[in-house]
């Protein structure tokens, strides 16, 4: 969770869920390290708004921590009602329910890792419609918009095969 109002919209939810704030963007070193603490004895759920400071803090704690699980949520369920922010604490309790219901473990091993070349050649990066495809792959699995190399990592981080990204690139035709 990034902030207090992240924190207030889970409790309004789940009341007895424990949730660590990173405070926005800065991440300290004591945070890093007590988060580190908290994945050996607990394990993590990283659940962070869907915009670039959100993808910036679960790169950099999962970097730090090592193996955590994920849970995303889309940038528009996310928008507030006059469509200036982005935040947790804006999506409606399905949407969160949800989330929280599927989330990505990393550390999982792939047979034969997605490369950048396998991404070109399903068209999501380095055509002009490859934006469109990422984010409709993105809000397919769940795991938001990212550029080429992001989606790379992403896939191989989550374990998702190329065969399940065909999959779902041929149903979304």
């Amino acid at each position: 969770m990034e902030g207090y109002h992240d924190l207030a919209t889970l409790k309004r939810i789940y009341s007895g869920i424990d949730i660590y704030i990173t405070n926005g963007s800065e991440i300290s070193q004591n945070t890093l390290e007590e988060l580190k603490t908290l994945n050996k004895q607990r394990g993590l759920i990283l659940f962070l708004d869907p915009d670039f400071q959100g993808e910036r803090i679960r790169r950099i704690i999962n970097d730090y921590v090592g193996n955590t699980k994920h849970a995303f949520l889309t940038k528009k369920d996310c928008i507030s009602k006059n469509k200036k922010k982005v935040g947790i604490e804006h999506a409606n309790r399905d949407k969160i329910i949800e989330a929280l219901g599927s989330f990505y473990q990393t550390g999982q091993k792939l047979d034969k890792p997605i490369t950048l070349i396998d991404l070109f050649n399903l068209n999501l990066i380095g055509n002009q419609n490859s934006k469109e495809l990422r984010k409709k792959l993105g809000e397919t699995l769940g795991i938001g918009l990212n550029n080429g190399k992001s989606l790379c990592n992403k896939l191989n981080m989550f374990g998702i095969s190329l065969d399940k990204v065909i999959e779902i690139l041929e149903v979304r035709k």
